[in-house]
């Protein structure tokens, strides 16, 4: 599975637009979006793996040669790489800041 490069944007517009449905559609009986979205975040972590394990791919084969592998190939891997790994991390981060900001709410 390759990210392209705007796919995170792309894919936050296309949750955004979701978000704002017209309100006579129907809405379903029972809620699902915690299932959907614990699919969507798996998903995302192992898109990330994939795109780690490519680019470590990419530099053993650099490293030991390959004629096939060129330098700049492997290095746009290697960014790739490093910011799915950061985005991933910032989406942490603020689930983390919305999860202790919820569990402080007094009931």
């Amino acid at each position: 599975m390759d990210i392209k490069s705007n796919s995170l944007y792309a894919q936050m517009q296309s949750m955004s637009l979701d978000a704002i449905k017209p309100r006579n559609e129907q809405i379903p009986a029972v809620n699902t979006s915690s299932s959907d979205f614990g699919n969507l975040l798996k998903d995302a972590v192992n898109k990330v793996n994939d795109i780690q394990q490519e680019a470590g791919q990419l530099k053993t084969a650099f490293e030991l040669g390959d004629p096939k592998v060129s330098l700049g190939e492997t290095m746009i891997a290697s960014q790739k790489a490093s910011v799915a790994f950061d985005a991933t991390v910032q989406v942490r981060n603020k689930f983390v800041e919305a999860y202790k900001e919820i569990m402080s709410m007094p009931v």
